[in-house]
């Protein structure tokens, strides 16, 4: 059983930064993808960037400049730095650990609060 924590977010000004963590446990071998999504309220859950276990990483279009994703697999988390942060930023937000060849894993998702 694989499992997924979000932590870091919280209120932030308009401008300022924060890095969200996702600590992964559990049996992960082989190739596996993480990534960041979030959910803003009465929208669907979008793509935020991904990263593989041999760190390729991938970031939507809308988040570049701004945001990073990065892992420490000694800690076995996943970093986005997020920078500029702006109000329409304000969302839950998710790790995902997708597994081959068909498991994925969910965090509960953690808010991140940008005031103007």
């Amino acid at each position: 059983q694989v499992q997924v924590v979000e932590s870091g977010g919280g209120l932030v000004q308009s401008g300022g930064s924060l890095r969200l963590s996702c600590a992964a446990s559990g049996n992960v071998f082989g190739f596996y993808i993480m990534g960041w999504f979030r959910q803003a309220p009465q929208k669907e859950r979008a793509l935020v960037a991904t990263i593989t276990s041999g760190g390729v990483t991938v970031m939507a279009d809308s988040f570049k400049g701004r945001f990073t994703i990065s892992k420490d697999n000694a800690k076995n988390t996943m970093y986005l730095q997020m920078n500029n942060l702006r109000p329409e930023d304000t969302a839950v937000y998710y790790c995902n650990l997708h597994q081959n060849p068909n498991a994925d894993y969910w965090g509960q998702g953690t808010q991140v609060t940008v005031s103007s």
